[in-house]
């Protein structure tokens, strides 16, 4: 069987460097600050597809809707819709089968079948006041296991096979000038498929790890290009 994005891009860092770190978020406006590792990002990514497939019926093809910020829950649950055989559109789509959202961003799902809604807390509380029918994502993935088999994949993102994203990454990354083992800052949104290769999927590709800001303040970025070991910027 064909591996999944998931597989080829975590597979050769779980290989290399399971235990460095892969995602480093940083939240300017709110001083918030969560590192995860390659192992914890690939566990919290298989906890994610086992609760699409096992508790909301999710399969091989199914297409997923996305309206999440740049951040490293939803690094996780992109990496878990994809190990799902999922196949992700980002922003609202209607025709989507489930969507992913921020609990503050509900209303824009739409009519679909089934929507998780995410708190993106660093403490794992649930979304405030959850509409009838609405998933809480913190307080139902904590059940699922940390170890998944996939069951098959289709397009990956927006219609673009596994080996076309991948391409798009290697592109990038070389366009970037990544290489194994970089630390990349990056403060670019993933809301577009292109900007979701660039300012992700390269890195990953490359084996670099990740320090993404939200909300950047310019006046703390020299002093995190030094304590983060930031050899790479991207935006």
């Amino acid at each position: 069987m064909a591996s999944t994005l998931t597989q080829e891009l975590l597979d050769p860092i779980l290989a290399t460097d399971p235990a460095g770190p892969r995602v480093t978020y940083y939240d300017d406006d709110t001083g918030e600050r969560v590192e995860v590792s390659t192992v914890t990002l690939a566990n919290w990514a298989a906890k994610t597809a086992n609760l699409l497939r096992d508790e909301l019926g999710l399969e091989p093809g199914a297409r997923v809707s996305v309206l999440l910020p740049a951040h490293w829950q939803t690094a996780a649950v992109l990496l878990g819709a994809w190990w799902a055989g999922a196949e992700v559109v980002l922003g609202a789509d209607e025709t989507a089968d489930l969507a992913l959202v921020h609990g503050s961003r509900i209303d824009e799902a739409g009519d679909v079948p089934e929507i998780l809604a995410l708190s993106l807390d660093a403490f794992g509380k649930p979304v405030p006041d959850l509409p009838v029918g609405v998933t809480d994502y913190a307080t139902s993935v904590r059940v699922h296991a940390d170890q998944f088999r996939p069951s098959g994949h289709q397009a990956a993102l927006e219609g673009r096979s596994v080996d076309e994203v991948l391409a798009s990454a290697r592109v990038r990354a070389e366009a970037h000038s990544l290489v194994v083992g970089d630390r990349v800052l990056s403060s670019l949104p993933w809301t577009t498929a292109e900007e979701l290769v660039d300012g992700l999927l390269s890195v990953l590709v490359a084996g670099g790890s990740l320090v993404q800001v939200a909300d950047p303040d310019a006046s703390r970025m020299e002093r995190r290009i030094v304590t983060e070991k930031v050899t790479k910027t991207l935006g």
